[in-house]
């Protein structure tokens, strides 16, 4: 079973102060770029894989869709997104990815928004959405980059001459990396690019696009803070059909 460190009241307690948790899809520096590699919604039938608070699956019902299912491992993100839906045509469900059931041919789109590197059997959950998508759908998802979870102790590093470096720690060394991030203990798993990339080719999607996502000049000056985010990349946003 996925770790359920959602459910941790310290975890959970910090990840509620966060600003994307606040803000939405709005207050996620990605989420433009997520966006723009999103089919309409009009008429479509949405999963969203690790929904937590709902803004997703809210923003999807806003756009058209005609039905949206989100599905989460934890209560507490279940119960606040519930709290704060008010659409019929949205569902919730707890549900753990590693043992994913959805019919078969059901759905127009899958997204995903940074679930997946907890995911330790990747390639039956990428079998499991192919299985449930109908031909030619899409399936769209962020995850931590690999460059950033390479790192067993994540952290910039200061150099000599004063420079901020990430410390990149064996990163050909696949599997799991225990991080303490909001709480102690947060297991996450580690793959390369290659690895992510052909395992979605082996489960017979087609890669349409890859963006190793960093902030434009605009954004950077919106939000100085992002300029860190071009020193290594946090984010992959990846797009594939059926």
């Amino acid at each position: 079973m996925t770790q359920n460190i959602y459910d941790d009241p310290e975890f959970f307690q910090g990840y509620s102060q966060i600003a994307r948790s606040i803000g939405g899809l709005d207050a996620a520096p990605e989420w433009p770029a997520l966006k723009a590699m999103l089919p309409s919604m009009k008429g479509l039938k949405v999963v969203d894989l690790g929904c937590g608070y709902g803004w997703f699956c809210r923003w999807a019902s806003d756009q058209g869709a005609d039905s949206v299912l989100g599905l989460d491992v934890s209560e507490k993100m279940l119960e606040q997104a519930r709290n704060t839906t008010s659409a019929t045509n949205i569902k919730y469900a707890r549900a753990d990815l590693e043992q994913l059931a959805l019919p078969a041919a059901s759905f127009d789109l899958a997204y995903s928004s940074l679930a997946l590197h907890y995911i330790k059997d990747l390639p039956g959950l990428f079998a499991k959405i192919h299985a449930a998508l109908k031909p030619g759908s899409r399936f769209v998802f962020s995850i931590e980059h690999p460059i950033f979870m390479a790192p067993r102790n994540p952290g910039w590093l200061i150099d000599s001459e004063g420079n901020k470096r990430w410390p990149v720690d064996s990163y050909q060394l696949e599997g799991e990396r225990v991080t303490n991030w909001l709480a102690e203990g947060v297991i996450k798993q580690h793959r390369t690019i290659g690895t992510l990339l052909n395992t979605l080719i082996g489960a017979d999607f087609r890669i349409q696009h890859v963006n190793e996502w960093g902030p434009t000049n605009a954004e950077m000056a919106a939000q100085p803070a992002l300029a860190e985010e071009r020193e290594r990349p946090m984010m992959m946003l990846v797009s594939v059909q059926r």
